[in-house]
């Protein structure tokens, strides 16, 4: 069933609403006032943490030479992978090391689904970075600004992961992730069906850390040698800011 072209799989009816990984936010971006990206392992916890310390951060699809050329172009710092830190480049997709690097003015952060979900949002409507770290803020942020009804919309997107097929991997970090944004948006009515199961699975989740920790992604990035990563992307509530995508780059 293809749901491209269809009203329905839009949940146009509603004002908050809720998708996953890149094509949800391609079906959802075109019909919503403001798109908010849900990466928790690490995309969006990385922006979080590098704009609260200053920089401002240029989402970018694939590290590859093309983003060297985009970063070169930019006047920006290119992130590395995870594995390649070193000191003349200790920026990557780790909140860890951006926490206790020098940040850059403009930092290139690679990302093949949370920018590539940030870049299917049309001219004109709001993209905003959220994560554990700083749901909160984010919903109380959509609240003030009047997203959240029918008249101003607003598509959550949980990020997943990607199997080694290439298939989505419905990751529970950014279901929880997604999930706090919606219940701290504090919308009770005009919730569709999917925002609203993504919010009860956050308010019945009793120790939110702990079960990001003992999920599939945690454990992956624990068995990679990077748990302190994890721990940086489960200290809920700890952050204020509100990273929202303007002129190419998420800024505090």
């Amino acid at each position: 069933m293809d749901a491209t072209n269809d009203e329905w799989a839009r949940q146009d009816v509603y004002g908050v609403r809720f998708e996953w990984g890149p094509s949800g936010a391609r079906r959802l971006a075109p019909g919503v006032a403001c798109l908010v990206v849900v990466d928790v392992l690490s995309f969006t916890t990385s922006v979080d943490v590098a704009v609260t310390g200053g920089a401002r951060v240029l989402p970018y699809a694939w590290r590859d030479a093309s983003a060297a050329a985009y970063a070169e172009e930019r006047d920006a710092a290119l992130a590395v992978g995870r594995g390649a830190v070193s000191e003349e480049n200790p920026w990557s997709l780790s909140p860890a090391t951006l926490r206790r690097a020098d940040l850059p003015p403009r930092l290139v952060l690679p990302s093949p689904n949370g920018s590539t979900i940030a870049a299917a949002a049309p001219a004109g409507v709001e993209v905003v970075a959220a994560c554990l770290r700083n749901a909160s803020a984010v919903g109380g942020w959509l609240a003030d600004e009047g997203y959240g009804t029918p008249a101003r919309p607003v598509g959550v997107i949980a990020s997943g992961e990607r199997w080694p097929d290439g298939e989505l991997r419905p990751a529970l970090e950014d279901l929880l992730g997604a999930g706090a944004v919606i219940a701290a948006l504090g919308a009770r009515d005009g919730l569709s069906p999917e925002a609203r199961a993504a919010r009860a699975v956050f308010d019945g989740t009793a120790d939110v850390p702990a079960a990001v920790r003992a999920g599939v992604s945690g454990r992956e990035l624990v068995e990679y040698g990077f748990p302190q990563d994890v721990e940086v992307a489960v200290e809920l509530g700890a952050s204020v800011s509100v990273p929202v995508l303007r002129d190419g780059a998420f800024t505090a």
